[in-house]
């Protein structure tokens, strides 16, 4: 599985901050590359034997507009935006990532369907600026969602759909439940149950320990990132660091997840579970799903980034839950291009879950 990167120029404040995509200026090619064949593991990773380019690529070629939106005096977040009709998809990313993971997706999503898609670097993370940098609080960054929403559409807020991924999806689960997104109309989490991801925390620390410290370039972090399927890094002064320390977050981490499933459940939108697995589905979820009160989709093959792992397949999902709920206009030829494209590559659809009694603690990487 690979991210995206969140790797700044010189000239930028230095901060530590890890992760994901991209922050300012650079998304690596190899994601367009990856656009193209999802199923070559081994090119995906970066070891065919030819030399990859791990040349860092510019924000702009995926989205049309990045913006500074400052919700108080200290507090400025960071946007990216696409799309200038139809409703909004507020996209947010997992801890360690930064909004730039949504980078192909939104390219995607944004072809298939009417949409307009507003992905944000969350607190701690990309080129965001917060006066408590480690406050990752489900509380705090619930209501940093709802700030910068109502500072960009106060007066006349389009219809809304959370998109969530991982700590993201907590994160858009909890906005959804204070009910503090007046124009919210549906939600959508990927790869994130509660169980699992609470038995996933026990190993973060040691994983995060694993990590290299820093890198010598650009270059060398988002090669080390292809190889190695993890994320990214910013430069610091003489060498490039993670954009945010973790493991100095640890009082937060169970808090996104504790009775999350419930509150999904409870959440009075339409709503979407898409996975990796059906072995992260919990016992509460499972009943939820048999009962019809959300609807669930599993994307085998891929990682625990679901949306870089496969980011057409993703689009194509989330295109037919908006237009299944007459939220949008499908383009001209998006359900023949999806349909033939399931056809070809064996495609069946939803999943159907069986009564199970709890699955937990099978996937062994990070749920954040």
């Amino acid at each position: 599985m690979l991210r995206a990167y969140n790797l700044q120029s010189l000239g930028h404040v230095m901060r530590s901050h890890p992760l994901p995509k991209t922050t300012s200026h650079v998304l690596p090619p190899f994601l367009r590359a990856r656009h193209q064949s999802y199923s070559d593991q081994s090119a995906r990773r970066g070891l065919s034997g030819r030399k990859r380019d791990y040349t860092p690529v510019a924000w702009s070629h995926y989205f049309t507009e990045r913006q500074d939106v400052k919700v108080n005096d200290v507090d400025s977040f960071r946007v990216y935006k696409a799309g200038t009709t139809g409703p909004l998809l507020v996209l947010l990313h997992g801890g360690g990532f930064s909004a730039l993971t949504w980078s192909l997706f939104s390219v995607s999503v944004t072809s298939m369907v009417e949409c307009r898609v507003l992905a944000i670097d969350l607190r701690g993370h990309g080129d965001t600026i917060t006066s408590n940098e480690k406050d990752l609080s489900a509380k705090t960054m619930s209501g940093d969602v709802a700030a910068v929403l109502q500072k960009l559409y106060d007066v006349d807020p389009p219809p809304i759909i959370l998109i969530g991924h991982s700590m993201g999806g907590a994160i858009a689960v909890h906005t959804a439940c204070a009910n503090s997104v007046p124009s919210l109309i549906g939600l959508a989490v990927i790869d994130v149950v509660e169980g699992t991801a609470i038995d996933a925390l026990n190993s973060m620390q040691s994983f995060l320990r694993s990590r290299p410290t820093h890198f010598k370039s650009l270059e060398h972090a988002i090669e080390w990132c292809v190889r190695s399927a993890q994320d990214a890094s910013e430069l610091n002064m003489h060498k490039y660091t993670w954009r945010i320390n973790l493991g100095q977050t640890e009082e937060h981490w169970r808090g996104w997840f504790t009775g999350l499933s419930n509150e999904f459940l409870n959440c009075q939108v339409p709503k979407m579970l898409l996975l990796a697995g059906i072995d992260r589905l919990d016992k509460d979820l499972t009943v939820g799903q048999m009962q019809g009160k959300f609807q669930m989709q599993v994307l085998p093959q891929c990682g625990h980034a679901v949306h870089e792992d496969v980011p057409e397949k993703v689009a194509e999902v989330v295109a037919t839950f908006l237009v299944r709920h007459k939220f949008t206009e499908p383009a001209a030829n998006f359900e023949s291009a999806a349909c033939d494209r399931d056809e070809e590559q064996g495609y069946l659809g939803p999943v159907p879950v069986l009564p199970v009694t709890e699955r937990r603690g099978t996937s062994s990487e990070p749920v954040t």
